[in-house]
């Protein structure tokens, strides 16, 4: 390796200039304080308290399924849309028949849509026929619909430093709409990286965004790459393959010791996957997780005790200056225990890693499941929970944040 001489003097000479140059800038200087430091309004603009946005657009994508295009409102205080990275997502904010619950929804458009006066985020929801929210935004937001959310959070993205330049990514269901971000990224040069996508649906017709993927892919330059899972019985399109993503589908279309893998979809899908990923020898440092959310059918997991199993405990609950006691059943979070009591607790992932609801435990005992418990190790030895993926079993007393 070759050193030049010369340029490392013209360095020394440089850098023994400054303190000179520090003192002529200091003399020059106002004696005013500044009023608002350049780095901490980016980070406002950046990182915003809230969003509040407004649909411009409805897309029905299936049958069950909706994409709305969310635009800045100045009119309610938010002038732009902060730049986010390819596979994060909102934590919408929804008042519900006068109940504020918050879910995680992953925004489905790319980072480089969100930039300038034309801006704006997509997000794609599945209805659930028996859920809480999804019913009630199909039947009340529509074009002009007011919508509140947090900024773009999450670590379910590509880092060059961390991951490979490959990324296998393998989708379920509504588990797509972070790859569609990631995709469209990628096909504007704008995310150096290349995409295997392996995408499970349970019917040909309900496959999100089949021709754009399609489409995107021809424009890629073979960097997307999308192969169909289909579950169903009978007869499947031609160029889909049938049955689940297994280790076997995996080894078919690529290569399990080389890329990162990143996986989005329902729970049944992370347990099944995980342990296709395990029997191919992949290294969790691998493996990237999207937000796991709530545990359902908490009574049948590994290790939870069967005596709290249908059991309604007492809840103490200190939050915004005051203190109530609330029922919380044991197959539900602490989480939704306050929502259903409509105590406004602060909440984004809804799966024990953002730590945004961080409380305190004052007395009691809940159940946190390992593969959600994002705490930090002095947080459980001194009694801090995340309500979001805390199962109460026995009474409670906690002291919860307020939302900001």
């Amino acid at each position: 390796m070759k050193v030049s001489v010369r340029g490392g003097l013209f360095d020394l000479l440089a850098f023994r200039g400054l303190p000179g140059q520090r003192k002529k800038r200091i003399a020059r200087a106002s004696a005013e304080p500044l009023a608002v430091h350049a780095v901490n309004e980016l980070a406002r603009q950046l990182h915003p308290a809230k969003l509040h946005l407004q649909i411009i657009k409805v897309a029905q994508e299936t049958a069950s399924s909706r994409t709305y295009r969310l635009v800045a409102d100045p009119d309610q205080g938010t002038e732009s849309l902060p730049y986010f990275r390819a596979g994060q997502y909102l934590s919408l904010k929804v008042d519900v028949d006068g109940v504020r619950v918050t879910r995680p929804c992953s925004i489905s458009s790319a980072p480089y849509e969100s930039l300038g006066e034309q801006g704006f985020y997509e997000v794609t929801l599945r209805k659930i026929p028996d859920g809480f929210l999804t019913p009630f935004v199909w039947e009340h937001w529509g074009v002009g619909t007011k919508v509140e959310s947090s900024a773009p959070l999450g670590v379910f993205y590509h880092e060059p430093l961390r991951d490979s330049e490959q990324i296998i990514g393998l989708a379920g269901g509504s588990g797509i709409t972070p790859f569609r971000s990631m995709a469209r990224e990628i096909v504007s040069g704008k995310l150096a990286a290349k995409l295997l996508l392996l995408y499970g649906s349970s019917q040909p017709d309900d496959i999100l965004f089949y021709d754009e993927l399609l489409d995107l892919q021809r424009r890629s330059d073979n960097r997307l790459r999308t192969v169909h899972v289909l579950s169903c019985d009978g007869i499947v399109p031609e160029g889909c393959e049938q049955g689940f993503i297994s280790a076997e589908m995996i080894r078919k279309h690529a290569d399990p010791q080389s890329g990162t893998f990143f996986v989005c979809g329902p729970q049944a899908m992370y347990q099944f996957v995980g342990r296709e990923l395990a029997s191919l020898q992949v290294p969790r440092r691998r493996v990237r997780w999207e937000a796991y959310g709530e545990v359902r059918d908490i009574g049948h997991w590994p290790g939870f005790p069967t005596p709290a199993v249908g059991k309604v405990y007492r809840a103490n609950v200190h939050i915004n200056g005051r203190r109530v006691e609330i029922p919380a059943r044991a197959d539900e979070t602490l989480l939704v225990a306050f929502e259903r009591a409509n105590l406004g607790p602060p909440s984004h992932c809804r799966s024990g890693e953002c730590g945004y609801c961080r409380s305190r435990l004052v007395s009691g005992e809940v159940f946190v499941v390992p593969e959600t418990d994002g705490r930090r190790a002095a947080d459980r030895t001194y009694g801090f929970i995340h309500p979001c993926s805390s199962y109460p079993i026995s009474d409670v007393e906690v002291v919860v944040p307020a939302d900001v």
